[in-house]
């Protein structure tokens, strides 16, 4: 999954959902979620035009991880443990690019 993070750093979201519908899989689909979401807190949050976004980092950290138990032979129990992370997606605002026009010197007549 870390792998598909890669991908989609410096891309607008809209293209990194683009890019993740090719894929498959669990990862891909929670990746997906996560951009969407974060996308939608911008725009509805932050009063931020979608447009101008681009996605700065995604981070993966471990979370907490459930602990379970499957009952074997002779009265015994192996544990299970089901793990969680945390998947954060950080937006930025691409700066519009402000074009300056020159202003030429005013030739006087004399």
């Amino acid at each position: 999954m870390k792998a598909l993070a890669r991908i989609v750093v410096g891309l607008n979201p809209a293209d990194a959902v683009e890019k993740l519908l090719l894929g498959s899989g669990k990862g891909t689909r929670l990746l997906l979620q996560a951009i969407k979401s974060a996308q939608a807190d911008a725009q509805n949050n932050l009063k931020l035009d979608v447009a101008t976004l681009t996605i700065k980092s995604v981070s993966i950290l471990k979370g907490p991880a459930m602990k379970r138990f499957q009952p074997v032979s002779r009265g015994m129990a192996h544990s299970i443990k089901k793990r969680m992370s945390h998947i954060t997606v950080v937006l930025t605002q691409k700066e519009a690019k402000v074009v300056k026009k020159l202003e030429e010197p005013k030739k006087e007549n004399i």
